[in-house]
């Protein structure tokens, strides 16, 4: 592995920790940049706001003492690194520019980052990372907006995707938005996400049924979670979000994104209003996303299909065949998205789509699942 010491500084976190806690296990940059092996994961600082249209200096968080304090699951056994701050660079490009080399050279060895940001345009650099790789990535944002932005408007928090989607090469293939509230989003928003077949999972959809939120999490390969989509009165803040997710959905968000196998990058942004309360609540979303990891399945249904329930259904009125597979181990559904042969295995990835049983009944009763037509529209 490159060296990656050179983009850090170290933590200062000092404490008297217990065999059980997780202060008493991560192996830590106090100085000494830990040696990383294969197969784990890593905490990463970047207290970068340049990219919030709202100055934001000097903010201090404790949240780093607050997960020490946590105790590890009795299950947990991959090395959890923290490798301490990457401080802002002389341009917001050359921070952006460190992390995605950090990202990508994690990636190489599957160690899998999760960021605690500044803005949330460092989501572009988590993205940059596996653009080096020349990966395709499928990117899901907990979110209450759509973060779109116009082409030729400047790079930010709240405008970052655009800059994405301009890319040539553009890796990017899907994207959804779970937690969007209607107020914040415009209607060519809207317009240019149906076109580009990208998903949309609604706060008031989440609230009535998780199970709808759930696919899209387990389709993701990165996962950016703005921290302003939580409700404010969860937090203690004076200002923020009159409405949006409570704690302890934002804690079952941040799970079932570990849970899924495919989910490789984790970041969490916009973290600046700090309070005791909001440090606390971010130290969780860090344990329950690594306690998700830790109880993977590993049943993404990739190669062998032999430990799956096959389900064909054709669709009369589309003449579609949709084959669905539902795994042996979780009882979760996929569905299977036919793709060009001309591409090879560009798509191994991309056309295997989480779904609900759900799904599968409306296929049963002659309708195609909106997952699986959006997935066809892209790979024709």
């Amino acid at each position: 592995m490159k060296d990656l010491s050179i983009y850090f500084n170290p933590i200062g976190v000092e404490g008297e920790w217990n065999e059980e806690q997780l202060g008493f296990k991560i192996l830590s940059n106090q100085g000494s940049f830990p040696e990383i092996e294969k197969n784990g994961y890593a905490l990463i600082y970047v207290p970068e706001f340049r990219g919030n249209k709202n100055e934001i200096n000097n903010v201090v968080t404790n949240f780093r003492e607050e997960l020490y304090k946590l105790s590890a699951g009795a299950s947990w056994n991959k090395n959890f690194y923290d490798l301490g701050t990457i401080l802002p660079g002389n341009t917001l490009k050359d921070t952006h520019f460190a992390l995605a080399n950090v990202v990508a050279e994690l990636l190489k060895y599957n160690v899998l980052p999760i960021i605690v940001g500044g803005s949330q345009d460092l989501t572009v650099a988590m993205y940059d990372g596996y653009e080096k790789l020349e990966q395709l990535v499928n990117i899901c944002s907990i979110d209450s907006s759509l973060d779109l932005g116009q082409p030729d408007e400047d790079i930010s928090s709240d405008a970052y995707l655009s800059q994405i989607l301009l890319r040539r090469p553009c890796v990017l293939f899907n994207n959804a938005n779970i937690g969007l509230q209607i107020p914040y989003a415009g209607a060519k928003e809207f317009e240019l996400f149906e076109k580009l077949y990208f998903d949309i999972c609604r706060l008031g959809e989440f609230n009535s049924d998780f199970k709808k939120a759930e696919p899209h999490l387990r389709n993701a390969d990165l996962i950016s979670l703005d921290f302003t989509s939580i409700k404010a009165s969860e937090l203690s803040f004076k200002g923020g979000n009159p409405n949006g997710f409570y704690a302890e959905q934002i804690c079952q968000l941040a799970r079932y994104s570990g849970l899924s196998d495919k989910v490789t990058s984790f970041g969490i942004f916009n973290y600046s209003d700090v309070t005791t309360v909001s440090d606390k609540l971010l130290a969780q979303i860090i344990w329950y996303f690594i306690d998700g990891i830790e109880n993977r399945l590993g049943d993404f249904p990739i190669g062998s299909k032999s430990d799956y329930h096959k389900f064909t259904v054709f669709v009369e009125d589309s003449g579609h065949e949709i084959i669905f597979y539902k795994s042996n181990k979780s009882s979760r559904w996929w569905m299977e998205v036919p793709y060009p042969p001309k591409e090879g295995s560009k798509y191994d990835r991309h056309h295997i789509v989480p779904c609900n049983k759900e799904d599968y009944e409306n296929a049963m009763k002659n309708h195609i699942p909106d997952l699986w037509w959006k997935t066809y529209q892209k790979l024709a």
